[in-house]
């Protein structure tokens, strides 16, 4: 397995892992998946090319053996030493063996390396406490902070951030 930044031509493959993890009855296969809360599509190819165009974002993807996507993270420099942590997802099928955690080390170790961030933070559905615990066992804390779900939504959703203080540049060698 590879993880490495994507590439143009790693979106259409990728897109479907992300509809895949996230929405429908595919992502249930999953442990963690939004499909009970939301519906229609998670993300679109031209999003996930506007962000491999944005010199503020990067997008993370894992490849299995066949160079297949099979994962990927989104990190976007916020300023201030602020990277954001989002998009995070695995195939369901190849949910619960590990590669979360290294998604989410490489998007902390380029964060760092890119961007020159010293925080990461990220935001998570309220109800989802699973996942906000999940995130907690690697460091990430509640920061107090609530914000308002970017779709408007009745029963409105929020959105908890959590952040994680990352290794300085020096740190990293």
């Amino acid at each position: 397995m590879d993880i490495r930044l994507a590439t143009p031509a790693d979106l259409p493959a990728l897109h479907r892992v992300i509809e895949r993890a996230y929405r429908g009855d595919s992502a249930r296969a999953g442990w963690t998946f939004e499909s009970d809360l939301l519906s229609g599509p998670r993300t679109s190819l031209d999003t996930l090319g506007m962000i491999l165009a944005s010199p503020a974002e990067r997008l993370v993807v894992a490849l299995d053996a066949g160079e297949m996507p099979i994962g990927c993270v989104q990190i976007t420099d916020k300023g201030a030493g602020i990277a954001y942590l989002g998009l995070l997802c695995i195939d369901p099928a190849r949910q619960a063996g590990g590669l979360g955690r290294r998604l989410i080390a490489a998007a902390e170790d380029h964060a760092a390396r890119l961007f020159t961030a010293n925080l990461m933070e990220m935001t998570v559905i309220d109800s989802r406490t699973e996942l906000i615990a999940w995130y907690q066992r690697r460091g990430y804390a509640p920061t107090g902070e609530v914000r308002s779900f970017p779709i408007p939504l009745d029963p409105p959703l929020a959105m908890v951030v959590l952040a994680k203080a990352l290794a300085t540049r020096n740190d990293l060698g």
